[in-house]
């Protein structure tokens, strides 16, 4: 048992609180991985706000780096001392989604007690698969990739969710293909990653659709050929004169029912919509079928970018050091652990690309 110090969520809506847990040792396959970075996802908040519903004491955050410090018994294929990234992604390797390379809906995800319990013995939920709002986290093997050395852990931990889903989106759910037309709704941290995966995968224009001109300065830095802004009266139709046609490809990566309900405005014949962005639960869209069923186009919703961690992280990584993915753009802050609901309250402004936690190494 380890005693670690973490940000719990003990009533939504309501600021984290740093209380001190008790964290068990790694059983099965686990590892027990001691922190560098957390990256704050807006799916983290929206939880905390009791957006999806969940129970309480919890502790939330999925987007960690960190090095090994402890191995389960059954834990093959990595050593203590390396370095890795944490992802939500629990797979158990054998159900037919996972047999069929979708591990990000893998169907046997849950399972186990949770490894964390405050001091009087009262458990606390371990979110998402991760709990990596703390010091220490222990994981199920399936949830880590080695990193290399010479990356920064405040960029090795944004590849364990937003890069991921907004890359995955285009070229795994979207299956984009060279010199087709994308657009990408919301210019956040996941849409600035779909905007990129768009340009790696050779998209021909890639249109940006964000509330403000300053997101859109920053999408074309990486890889819009246009922004338009959402606030006008027909952005879509916009669009259309910027593309000459409706786009191929558009990605919602906001969970904002508006955008959803447009989306399908900005498709042309054949045009597929991927939904990324998760509006909260109960929260209804409408749209006319008959449009999407004339025209053959196609919604698809996408978990996690629709990657298989061990094959994709790896890829991504190397093209950061290749210098053909920004990482290191994508941070916008970096705090303490003490400071996260500072760092939260940042984050809810729409400004922040990815604030990060950073511990003590």
């Amino acid at each position: 048992m380890t005693k670690i110090r973490a940000a719990v969520c003990t009533a939504f809506n309501a600021p984290l609180t740093i209380e001190p847990l008790n964290l068990r040792d790694p059983i099965g396959g686990e590892v027990e991985v001691t922190l560098e970075a957390v990256a704050i996802c807006h799916s983290d908040i929206s939880y905390a706000e009791g957006a999806w519903g969940g129970d309480l004491p919890a502790v939330y955050g999925h987007e960690a780096a960190g090095r090994i410090t402890k191995l389960g018994p059954s834990v093959t294929g990595f050593q203590q001392g390396q370095r890795v990234v944490v992802t939500l992604i629990k797979a158990c390797g054998t159900c037919g989604n996972c047999c069929t390379g979708k591990p990000t809906i893998c169907e046997n995800q849950a399972g186990g007690a949770s490894p964390l319990t405050r001091e009087d013995g009262t458990p606390v939920i371990k979110s998402m698969n991760c709990a990596a709002f703390a010091e220490k986290v222990v994981v199920d093997q399936t949830q880590i990739v080695a990193m290399p050395d010479d990356m920064p852990p405040e960029s090795i931990c944004l590849l364990a969710c937003g890069v991921i889903t907004g890359i995955g989106a285009v070229i795994n759910a979207g299956k984009l293909r060279p010199g087709e037309d994308v657009v990408v709704i919301g210019a956040g941290g996941v849409g600035l990653n779909a905007i990129q995966g768009a340009r790696i995968a050779g998209a021909r224009r890639v249109v940006a659709v964000d509330m403000t001109e300053e997101k859109l300065q920053i999408a074309k830095a990486f890889g819009a050929t246009d922004g338009i802004l959402a606030t006008g009266k027909a952005p879509w139709a916009e669009t259309f004169k910027t593309l000459g046609r409706g786009a191929d490809l558009v990605a919602v990566t906001v969970g904002a029912i508006p955008a959803y309900e447009q989306s399908l405005r900005y498709m042309g014949w054949g045009g597929r919509m991927v939904m990324v962005g998760m509006p909260h639960s109960g929260a209804m869209a409408q749209y006319e079928p008959v449009v999407p069923a004339f025209m053959g186009q196609a919604m698809i919703g996408s978990k996690m970018g629709d990657v298989v961690i061990q094959r994709d992280i790896p890829w991504m990584a190397d093209l950061y050091r290749q210098g053909r993915l920004k990482l290191d753009e994508l941070v916008s802050g970096r705090w303490r652990l003490d400071q996260i609901n500072e760092a939260i309250a940042d984050t809810k402004t729409g400004g922040a690309k990815r604030n990060v936690i950073l511990f003590d190494s």
